[in-house]
């Protein structure tokens, strides 16, 4: 059994927002990656799709998504599931506090922006 600590968690940015490394495969995990993602006020991400569901479960904030055209908002404690191959954007509902949010998929997951296929660098 291991502890991956958010201390110890590898920091990455993209597109305005940090994530941080918890439970994945280069931390020990071999089927599912979790992270942690801050998203400061008013900033929305990209659009995209993924190869395989992820689970959202917000710590702090307002989690704003449109997920299939659906639009949400999400408050801690809240789980938002976003579909495999559905477009979606997520992002802070608040324009002055930060939105806090852990992140559950598959490990190996992969995420489509436009015409571009990328594999996370928090997940690996």
């Amino acid at each position: 059994m291991a502890v991956a600590t958010l201390a110890g968690a590898q920091v990455h940015e993209f597109d305005g927002i940090t994530f941080r490394s918890l439970a994945v495969p280069s931390r020990g995990s071999s089927e599912l990656a979790v992270w942690r993602a801050e998203v400061p006020p008013g900033k929305s991400g990209t659009e995209h799709s993924l190869t395989h569901e992820e689970v959202l479960v917000v710590v702090k904030g307002a989690l704003a998504a449109t997920i299939g055209g659906h639009p949400l908002v999400a408050g801690p404690g809240d789980a938002v599931i976003f579909p495999a191959h559905t477009p979606g954007t997520i992002g802070n509902a608040s324009d002055s506090e930060p939105l806090e949010f852990l992140c559950c998929t598959t490990a190996g997951v992969k995420g489509f922006i436009g015409d571009t296929t990328i594999t996370p660098p928090w997940s690996l």
